[in-house]
């Protein structure tokens, strides 16, 4: 078991992506199912369209984003869910004016991420 603050939890660049970071809250190490992470994509953040080989589920913490999911593309914010399937394309743009953060779920599971456009290809 493992009690921590995000204030402690050390955030990481997300060199795929624009003014993004990501911090590990709860590592394949510390949870046998699934890892938690938390994204922030500052305004006018985002990143490209990808692939992962695992699922995501995901919970919106606060701000606005525009998400590609496949071939729909949704508006997001604060309190909404997203599942993304594995192996199924998609991106994030930030389109708020305050940033874009939220939790990720993923199964600890070998991941692959693919990334298949550059982000400026997407606005």
């Amino acid at each position: 078991m493992s009690v921590k603050h995000t204030q402690n939890v050390p955030a990481e660049v997300v060199s795929a992506g624009t003014k993004t970071t990501r911090q590990v809250l709860i590592s394949a190490e510390e949870g046998p199912n699934f890892a938690m992470r938390r994204f922030v994509m500052e305004v006018g953040g985002g990143m490209p369209r990808h692939t992962n080989t695992v699922e995501h589920e995901q919970y919106v913490l606060g701000g606005r984003a525009r998400i590609g999911i496949g071939a729909e593309e949704y508006e997001v914010q604060q309190g909404d869910v997203v599942f993304i399937p594995e192996n199924v394309p998609h991106w994030y743009q930030n389109i708020g004016e305050e940033p874009f953060q939220f939790l990720c779920l993923i199964p600890n599971k070998p991941d692959t991420t693919t990334i298949l456009d550059s982000l400026e290809s997407q606005c």
